[in-house]
């Protein structure tokens, strides 16, 4: 009796096979850092190793493509965009808190395990990535204040300052604010009326 035929995957152009690739690994660079092997991520994309030397050059520009997704801003913006602007707006800006604290972490967690192995360049992602990425989550923070009146700073302002709060925020403590009272003590201050 023969084996089946096995049939091949429809082929990818270069860009989406990458894409695909750096979407599977990115887990095991979280978790393994540099110490990733070859083997491991054709398992997790589910292709041969030869292809991933196909699609990247060799493992450090694949850990490299993957360092830029992780800090690429754009589902944590497509989630803080997907806030409901009739929401008081501190339930809004605790939901985007709790958002782009779980996106910190995440990329947090990516450049240890990074550092752990070793292969942490020296200044992490490009200045340029990382402006644009700040960039992007102001404006996206700058919207969820679109909806109110008496503002006394505008929007854009007003988002920069949250969001050096919420970068500084710590989950390691019990000193640490819950994104509650984060969001309490930027709308009304420290000191009780």
């Amino acid at each position: 009796m023969t084996a089946p035929a096995r049939r091949r995957a429809p082929g990818m152009n270069p860009e989406d096979r990458r894409r695909m690739i750096v979407r599977a690994v990115l887990p095991l660079v979280v978790e393994h850092g540099a110490a990733v092997t070859t083997a491991q991520i054709a398992r997790a994309a589910g292709i041969g190793e030869g292809t991933i030397f196909r699609a990247f050059k060799d493992k450090d520009e694949l850990i490299d493509a993957c360092v830029a997704e992780a800090v690429k801003p754009d589902s944590t913006v497509e989630a803080i965009a997907e806030i409901p602007l009739d929401q008081p707006l501190a339930d809004r800006l605790a939901e985007a808190t709790e958002t782009m604290s779980a996106h910190l972490e995440r990329m947090g967690a990516l450049m240890a395990a990074l550092h752990s192995t070793g292969r942490l360049k020296r200044g992490g992602p490009r200045k340029g990535a990382r402006a644009e990425s700040v960039t992007a989550l102001r404006q996206a923070i700058a919207e969820l204040f679109t909806p109110e009146d008496g503002l006394r700073l505008p929007a854009d302002k007003l988002a920069a300052i949250f969001l050096s709060m919420v970068f500084l925020r710590r989950r390691d403590d019990q000193a640490t604010p819950t994104a509650a009272e984060l969001v309490d003590v930027f709308l009304h201050g420290a000191v009780a009326a």
